[in-house]
């Protein structure tokens, strides 16, 4: 009777949370990703089919714009983390999107133009990255960096880097930033990117010897050279199958890496060295943060919550997939994510 009462007053809570709770809708849609620039401006891009859409709040993420038509990108990858990402800095916005015949798309919205502008392909090999699994992340100066899933070097997914300087047109030459020893890494989890400063770290999810568990590779040069991966956490999952599932890295304002990530049912915290800290069951794990404030989103089931590193109090935000954070400068917090293929936002403060 007592497991029945507590049963009962957990699910009370949850559904109180979730009455509290004030959800919106921007527009129908898949694969939400969220982005804030210098001046406090929040853009929201996702995909429709081939089509890839953007929204903008200029008001903290309590309203937003009509959504615009970015692109169509015909045969555009778009489902199961797979779908446009969106990456501003103090002048410039940047927006990729990958097609099934492996090429990167990239679109840029600078405060002197009227809208977005194609400005050509990413990767400089057409055709190296089918898998349509990448990050991009923007320091506050203008320069934009990503990572992808790239197969040109023996038919097989490594890790690749190209970066775009300020007031440039084009990428840079492309890199590899990590091959691995056992022919290729994970070919279906999303890399994950995260720049401050100089400051640029990579997370991957690795495979060897049947091992699937998640690597960090760092530059302290802006890419110019990385240094030796290392695996995060101290356990380790051997799997014949691909979760799936890439996790995500911030670097906080004291250049500290966070990170979190799935092993089996469960999602993790973990800093570089350390061993990995239990966040709770679920999957589809993401992170935002500051030096005093780290927050990590999930899914369980068909819940998508937030929990707060420093006190691990859970907040259902509701039902979807693929939920997403950003600390505003106040320490409010936007959320968005995607439900029933729609984009759905939530401001809290």
């Amino acid at each position: 009777m007592r497991k029945l009462l507590i049963g009962f007053l957990i699910i009370a809570s949850t559904i109180s949370a979730w009455t509290q709770t004030k959800v919106s809708t921007i527009s129908q849609g898949e694969q939400p990703q969220a982005s804030l620039d210098t001046k406090g401006v929040i853009r929201v891009v996702f995909g429709q089919e081939d089509k890839v859409f953007c929204a903008t709040s200029k008001d903290r993420g309590l309203t937003f714009s009509n959504t615009v038509l970015v692109a169509e990108v015909p045969g555009m990858h778009l489902g199961m983390s797979r779908g446009p990402q969106i990456a501003s800095s103090d002048t410039h916005s940047v927006i990729t999107a990958m097609d099934k015949k492996g090429n990167i798309h990239w679109f840029e919205l600078s405060k002197e133009s009227a809208g977005w502008k194609a400005q050509g392909i990413v990767n400089d090999q057409s055709g190296s990255a089918p898998e349509g699994l990448m990050s991009i992340a923007a320091d506050k100066k203008d320069n934009f960096y990503a990572v992808w899933l790239d197969t040109r070097i023996g038919k097989r997914n490594q890790i690749f880097f190209s970066s775009l300087s300020k007031g440039g047109s084009k990428w840079s030459k492309n890199q590899l930033a990590y091959q691995s020893p056992d022919e290729h890494v994970c070919e279906c989890c999303k890399p994950s990117i995260a720049v401050n400063g100089t400051e640029v770290a990579i997370m991957f999810r690795n495979w060897l010897e049947g091992s699937r568990d998640l690597y960090l590779t760092n530059s302290s040069d802006s890419g110019k050279s990385f240094e030796t991966a290392q695996k995060l956490g101290l356990g380790t999952w051997k799997l014949e199958g691909c979760p799936m599932d890439g996790g995500g890295i911030v670097i906080d304002d004291a250049k500290g890496i966070h990170t979190t990530w799935r092993r089996e049912g469960v999602v993790y915290y973990s800093k570089p060295g350390a061993a990995e800290v239990k966040i709770g069951e679920g999957r589809n794990s993401s992170i935002s943060g500051t030096s005093d404030t780290i927050l990590i989103t999930m899914q369980n089931g068909d819940v998508v919550k937030s929990v707060s590193l420093e006190d691990k109090y859970d907040n259902p935000i509701g039902k979807g997939s693929y939920l997403k954070s950003i600390i505003l400068p106040d320490k409010s917090v936007l959320y968005v994510w995607e439900q029933d293929r729609e984009i759905k936002f939530h401001k809290a403060e």
